[in-house]
């Protein structure tokens, strides 16, 4: 009888080991998952949420006006200004694709703008009309703090549109 105790009791550990091992995997997995997931805000929901945002990090997505583009090559300080791009798909593919519905923004004299500060080596891709994803935080000045930039030229990457999240 004593062996038959000492078998199930090493059958009992290895099974909560075994338990124990796969709800590891399934939680990192899970966590993962999550934080690989990437949303951008627009700039009108940036707006429009305003404080709940709290001192997050958030990702932008905009369209890069060419003539502000300002570089401080002492101090390595980027500035230039981005304008609101529409996060509905069919308002994008009915503008005629990314491409043209970056160009729409821009020329849009009501559409909302973001001034961005970056501290770092001018990317190569930074001109006008590029398609731009900044993550950082929003600054009290009212200008959004970049720690990452992103850009993409909007030809080569047609059919390349982040995904919004959601509003509410």
């Amino acid at each position: 009888m004593g062996e038959v105790t000492k078998t199930r009791t090493g059958q009992g550990k290895f099974l909560l080991g075994g338990f124990l091992i796969v709800a590891a995997i399934v939680y990192l997995i899970a966590s993962s998952t999550q934080a690989a997931a990437q949303y951008y805000l627009t700039i009108d929901e940036l707006f429009a949420r305003g404080e709940d945002l709290g001192d997050r990090d958030i990702k932008i997505s905009g369209v890069v006006d060419g003539d502000t583009i300002q570089y401080d090559i002492k101090n390595l300080t980027l500035r230039f200004t981005i304008a609101n791009v529409p996060a509905d798909l069919d308002e994008i593919e009915e503008a005629g694709g990314l491409a043209e519905a970056l160009h729409i923004a821009l020329e849009d004299p009501q559409g909302t703008r973001l001034e961005v500060e970056y501290i770092g080596v001018m990317p190569d891709l930074l001109r006008h009309e590029a398609q731009a994803i900044v993550t950082g935080r929003m600054g009290e000045d009212g200008i959004f703090h970049a720690d990452e930039l992103l850009l993409k030229c909007p030809t080569r990457y047609e059919g390349d549109i982040p995904l919004q999240a959601e509003g509410g």
